[in-house]
């Protein structure tokens, strides 16, 4: 951790799905920042872990019990974010399954739709609109939603490219729509000040991609974590409405809705 004397210091952020992967280290490097972070874990055990280990390299990192399909855990992670801290300057909805690797599109069904959209969409309305009121006490409110170019519309339509080709029904299908709602959500906050962009991380090796049948990944969560943190450390005049990443993994680019 740096000595976290950062123009971040005191300030409160939240990030969901981060006991392991990209979502542990956007936790990490936030709280290196000076922030005081909220560690956001469907699994007690490893979210503790996880926090202790970050809050052991010096950072104020705390665990949150936070299932986000469970509307009782959002709001008692907010009254808790309220109770201590009385605001919120970031927002990372990094929460996010896979559900359909191996099964082919033909064969998807609604159910694997729903459990899909549970957690890439109604998961991410839910946290976003709990914390809204928080992010409003904030100068300089910034959200962060974890997409993909898998949710491209302007890839998944050329042919010629490679997205086109994954045939994940479920997972593009709820990428696009939560990249209509970073959209939505940025045009509706922008005279708050708060900022609403997407963030594509890249092709990370995590136990998300752990069972693709096209690549598990040649990225380090650490360097997925780089897009959406400085996404999330961005100043007052930064984007909103924006879709930023890699496509390959080393600069910095706007990707396509």
């Amino acid at each position: 951790m740096t000595d976290g004397q950062g123009r971040h210091q005191g300030e409160v952020a939240l990030v969901t799905g981060a006991n392991k992967g990209i979502g542990k280290q956007i936790a990490r490097r936030l709280a290196a920042e000076g922030m005081t972070v909220y560690l956001g874990a469907r699994d007690a055990e490893r979210g503790r872990q996880a926090a202790g280990e970050l809050a052991a390299q010096g950072g104020d990192v705390r665990f949150l019990q936070l299932d986000v399909t469970d509307q009782s855990q959002v709001d008692a992670a907010v009254r808790r974010i309220a109770q201590e801290c009385d605001r919120l300057d970031v927002l990372v909805n990094n929460a996010g399954i896979v559900v359909e690797w191996g099964v082919a599109v033909p064969e998807v069904t609604a159910d694997h739709m729903r459990a899909a959209f549970e957690v890439n969409v109604f998961g991410t309305v839910a946290v976003t609109q709990a914390c809204i009121p928080l992010l409003r006490r904030s100068p300089a409110g910034r959200v962060v939603n974890m997409s993909s170019p898998l949710g491209s519309l302007t890839l998944l339509s050329d042919r010629d490219h490679p997205v086109s080709t994954r045939g994940l029904l479920p997972y593009s299908s709820s990428k696009a729509a939560l990249n209509a709602i970073t959209l939505v959500y940025a045009n509706a906050l922008r005279e708050a000040g708060i900022r609403v962009n997407a963030a594509n991380p890249g092709l990370v090796a995590t136990d998300l991609n752990s069972d693709s049948p096209f690549s598990r990944g040649t990225q380090t969560p650490e360097e997925g974590a780089e897009v959406p943190v400085r996404l999330a450390l961005m100043d007052k005049d930064g984007p909103t409405g924006a879709f930023r990443g890699s496509m390959e993994g080393s600069v910095e680019e706007s990707i396509p809705w």
